[in-house]
């Protein structure tokens, strides 16, 4: 019989996937996307760049047979665009020769490997792309970015004519989540849709999609007194949770239980794995720390390049990448901010949006959005564990 005075415990996310910290080597197979999403720090889409097969062979080439560098024990091989699916017989084709080579090497990555996909959604259901999920099924990860409502969705991600995606997405969910049960969705939130969140949060998890990561967009959008919004919304977001008891079977990244604490000097390191356990590939070859360092990514500054398929990687570019962690880009304002966990950061967009050419120089246009956000978990942390008995 079940202890009937055991505490419930709080959904968590799935665990990522690999042991440790595995490889991410993304291949940004198209620069072409049917949509236009408002929020979107993609600003060189287009119909004509697509990678060929030589060059994501050659790139596979390298990574596998240079193992003194690239000695992790796992490995996930992205593809992005724009949209990758557009380019499936592409990626079914790379992806044979990944397994292939593997195999002929006996490399570990054969036996220890994932394909990931970020997509639309709008070609989910199409025959090819079923096909190829079928045939990877055992090594394939696949999310699709849904807004949440109808309205919060097609506000931001719209068609080239202006016209909302919503309806050509979510019909594709139930199949995405049979197949995925654990999937979870990305939900980017923006200035003018910050009224949406909580019915947007609320809708999805209607749908069945349990598991939401959302996040404020780095970029300089926000104005004065967004952040009482977004908190005001999240707090309400919080009351729902907690008076309908739905923490034990629904999750939502906006609130964090690791948030908000003064950043601990022994954990300095950086937010992501760029550069590190990173590597981007673009259509001509050239190896980047992440996507967002290539010219298809970049607003206002020239790509930046550590090495290519052919000559392989320059470590005198790559060791800017590698040096970094969170005090050397930020101010000392957010060293010493008390509620300095979880703030998140982009080495990609600090560069582009930096004064000089430098990756050190971190951009802060979501401060007070990050503090919004820790009073909003503050607060529903505090309502869990006075109401209901739950510490976390």
């Amino acid at each position: 019989m079940a202890n009937t005075l055991e505490k419930p415990k709080l959904k968590r996310p799935p665990r990522s996937w690999g042991d440790g910290v595995p490889r991410t080597i993304s291949f940004i197979i198209t620069e072409n996307c049917q949509l236009r999403c408002k929020y979107c720090y993609l600003p060189g889409k287009n119909k004509d760049t697509v990678m060929s097969f030589d060059i994501a062979k050659k790139s596979i080439d390298y990574f596998l047979k240079e193992r003194s560098m690239f000695n992790d024990d796992s490995v996930i091989i992205e593809f992005m665009g724009g949209e990758a699916f557009l380019e499936i017989e592409l990626i079914d084709k790379i992806s044979d020769y990944f397994k292939k080579t593997a195999y002929e090497l006996d490399h570990p990555w054969f036996n220890n490997y994932r394909f990931s996909f970020s997509t639309n959604g709008i070609l989910y259901g199409n025959d090819k792309i079923q096909d190829y999920i079928e045939k990877n099924r055992a090594h394939i990860s696949v999310g699709i970015t849904i807004d949440g409502t109808k309205a919060k969705h097609d506000l931001q991600r719209v068609y080239p004519d202006g016209s909302g995606s919503y309806d050509d997405i979510v019909k594709n969910i139930p199949l995405w989540l049979k197949q995925f049960p654990e999937a979870a969705t990305k939900v980017t939130v923006a200035s003018d849709d910050l009224p949406y969140i909580k019915e947007s949060v609320l809708h999805l998890w209607s749908i069945g999609i349990t598991n939401i990561h959302i996040n404020c967009v780095y970029e300089d959008v926000w104005k004065e007194g967004d952040d009482k919004i977004l908190e005001d919304q999240l707090k309400s977001l919080a009351d729902h949770i907690v008076d309908n008891e739905m923490y034990t079977d629904y999750y939502c990244s906006f609130f964090g239980d690791f948030i908000g604490k003064p950043m601990k000097r022994e954990d300095n390191k950086n937010w992501c794995g760029c550069g590190k356990h990173m590597i981007a590939v673009d259509h001509k070859g050239d190896f980047f720390p992440c996507n967002r360092f290539t010219a298809f990514s970049l607003a206002d500054k020239e790509e930046r390049p550590i090495g290519n398929c052919f000559d392989g990687i320059d470590l005198n570019k790559l060791r800017p990448y590698q040096a970094l962690d969170r005090i050397t880009q930020s101010t000392p304002e957010c060293i010493d901010c008390e509620v300095a966990s979880g703030c998140s950061l982009c080495v990609g967009y600090n560069y582009d949006s930096a004064d000089t050419d430098t990756v050190y120089q971190r951009a802060v246009y979501i401060c007070n959005m990050h503090k919004a956000r820790v009073r909003a978990s503050k607060y529903y942390y505090e309502r869990l564990e006075k109401e209901k008995g739950i510490k976390v």
